[in-house]
Order: C-alpha cells, then structure tokens, then sequence
C-alpha cells in the first residue's frame, strides 16, 4: 500500500472486516469442533481398531492401518494437523514397539495426513471456494477421487518398501471380532455418508453440513460410546476455537492482500509470464502446479491459498481451465507443502509426537512425499481422472 501510495487505515479495517463477513466460512469453526469432538468422542480411535482388526495381523500390517485410518479420518475433519496428531499418538507408539522405523512411520502417518484438506470436509476447499468464487460443493465432491488416489499411492509405497522386511504382526482377530468392531465403528463410517449424501442430493450446504457433522459428533460421543465428558467438550470446544481464531486472522489479513493485488493488476503481470504456455493447458498446468510446489516450501497452506488464489484464478479462467479441477489440484499440490521443508506443518507436528528430529522424519516421508507428487503430476496429465467422476458426483 505504501508502494502504491494508497495506504488507508480505513480500507485496511474494510477489507479484513468483509474477507471475514462470509456464510461458508461459518464451515470452518464447525468443522474443526466436529473432529476434536470425533477425537475427544472416541470416533477416531474406533476406526483407528477397525484398521487394526482388518490388517494388522499382515506383513507391515500396522503401515496399511495408519494408510486406511487416514483415509477415514480425513472424511470426518478436514484438517491435517490434526488428523496427524490424533494418528501419530495412537499408532506411532504401537509401531515403536512392534519393530518399525519410527522415520517411516512417523513419515508414513505425516503423509496420511495431508489426505485430509482434499477429502471432504476439507477446510482448505472452503477458503479456496471463497476466495474464488467456485462451488465448495462441487469441490467437496470431486476431491473424493485424488483423495483415494493419494491413499493408494501410500498403499503400494509402503509394500514396495515393507515387501522384503520382516516385522511383528498383530494377533489375527477372529471373524467375530473383527464384526464386532465394525459394528463399533459403525456410528463413526455413517458420519462421512451423510455429509457426502446431503452434499450430492441438495439437502444441506456445506456449512450446514459442518453444523451436521458437529452435532452427529458430540452426538455420538456424548450418548452412543460415552467417552465424551463435559470437561473432554470444554477442551474440544477450546481448541476449536483457537484454530478457527488462527485461520481467521490469516484470512481477514489476506483479504487485504487480495485488494492490494487487485489494485496492482499482478494477475495481467502473472498471465503474461505464463503467455508462453496459453492453447497448452496441460502445460500451463504443469507450470502452476510447479510454482505452487516452490512457493509451498516457504508458506503455509491457508497463507498460500489466500495470497495465489485471486493471482492465478484470472489466469485459469481465462485458459478455459475447469475452474473445479483446477480448485482440487490446487488445494492436493498445498497439501502436500504440508510436507516440504522447511516449513513443513505436518512433518513439525509427526515428530513432535513421535519424539524425534525434524530430519529422521524428512528422510521416513522421503518415499511417500514421492509417491504423493507422482500422483499429481498423473492427474495434471490426465485432468478426466478428475472431471469425469466430479461431473458425475453432482451431474
């Protein structure tokens, strides 16, 4: 602003007072309870042993439930700090004990965890949905198959890398056990449904559905398992808070920024750079996704959105780029920073609770964090991998 010779105390309020002044971001504080309600519940540590009945008596058993327990975790919070947190303390000490390379695991549950801003719900879609303008249902709906993608991807990294080792195996649990804890989870899988069914059928919003899923949670917590006591709410209820207050910050700051690059005509600037690649979409793509994959070394997640989102839209738009498939590259390419160092959230958080350095879990998420840009660049490929299922989720 003092660049430009517009700084204006009175347009820096304005404009943090409506980047915050939105219905869907209303999304965000129900959805971040809904998960520490699932944690705090029980929900979590219920799917976390479905996993364990189902695989843990395999060879690197314990790998495919950390893999398994992400993908059901990331359709209940959307978020991927605490996806990983909740995982790293339930299963990383298991693995510990079993025999296991406490960097891979620890990598291998970081990895998991940036499934969860491209799985609904993600709160990742509901800022880029804002700052963009796109439907956030349509970037719930087709986020559904990158997100099982990244989840295989893990899955064969981890047997290609676990084929020829011999580790501990959990006892086999009997058929009757194993029903008997999908029976248990079963309160937990419903969660994920409603919101994906609701979402397709028209019978809420998606900030609707993060009231849904808050309630269904403290629901469930409160009458169906029991583990769910007013002090366990309290904290839920806190922490909840606190990260919303944190995302919001971040948000009201980047609504000035979005102004400020508005007024700089920086997208005209950013298009002519990228000139080269117009009539190329595939390449165009590339180029972005590439820019995104720098830029996500150095900043955060929310921080990345909010600041390239009104840069890069004018260009997508204007390349005739399905601005949905777009919304999910964007958002599976922030997730996976989430991994790069050095800023790293998710890496921070896998060895803060596994209780190891920052650089034995760089080297664990090595092969993973692999895998995850191999997906990526097989989708900037082939885009109908997306498109073709999104269109058809909702028509």
């Amino acid at each position: 602003m003092w660049q430009l010779n517009a700084f204006n105390w009175e347009i820096v309020a304005l404009q943090m007072v409506n980047g915050t002044d939105s219905f869907p971001l209303l999304a965000i504080p129900f959805f971040l309870l809904a998960g520490e309600a699932m944690n705090a519940g029980g929900l979590s540590r219920r799917l976390v042993d479905l996993g364990l009945a189902l695989v843990g008596h395999r060879q690197g058993g314990l790998g495919y439930v950390a893999i398994i327990a992400a993908l059901l975790l990331a359709s209940l919070s959307g978020s991927a700090i605490a996806d990983t947190a909740a995982l790293a303390a339930m299963l990383l000490p298991i693995m510990r004990q079993a025999g296991y390379s406490v960097g891979r695991s620890a990598g291998l549950v970081a990895a998991g965890g940036v499934i969860a801003p491209v799985i609904p719900p993600s709160i990742g879609f509901i800022i880029f949905g804002v700052a963009s303008g796109v439907s956030i249902t349509r970037l719930f709906l087709a986020g559904i198959v990158p997100g099982v993608l990244m989840a295989l991807a893990l899955l064969i990294t981890w047997w290609v890398l676990t084929r020829r080792e011999t580790l501990a195996t959990m006892p086999r649990r009997s058929w009757r056990e194993a029903g008997r804890t999908l029976l248990d989870a079963s309160f937990a899988l419903m969660l994920p449904a409603i919101i994906v069914g609701g979402l397709k059928t028209g019978i809420f919003t998606p900030t609707e559905a993060g009231v849904v899923a808050a309630v269904y949670a403290l629901l469930v917590g409160t009458f169906v398992y029991r583990e769910l006591t007013l002090a366990k709410f309290y904290e839920a209820c806190l922490r909840a808070v606190l990260t919303t207050a944190a995302v919001m910050f971040l948000v009201a700051a980047a609504a000035v920024a979005a102004y400020l690059i508005a007024i700089a005509d920086i997208p005209s600037h950013i298009g002519a750079l990228l000139a080269p690649f117009a009539g190329h979409d595939i390449l165009l793509m590339a180029a972005i996704m590439l820019l995104v994959v720098i830029i996500g070394t150095a900043l955060d997640m929310i921080p990345t959105i909010l600041i390239l989102t009104p840069v890069l839209m004018p260009v997508v738009q204007q390349a005739g780029i399905d601005p949905v498939y777009f919304g999910v590259m964007f958002i599976m390419n922030c997730a996976i920073g989430l991994l790069v160092p050095p800023v790293g959230t998710v890496l921070n958080v896998a060895s803060a609770v596994a209780k190891v350095e920052l650089w034995v879990v760089i080297k664990g998420v090595a092969p993973f964090l692999l895998a995850q840009l191999l997906v990526l660049a097989l989708l900037v490929l082939f885009p109908q991998i997306v498109i073709v299922p999104a269109q058809w989720l909702y028509g």
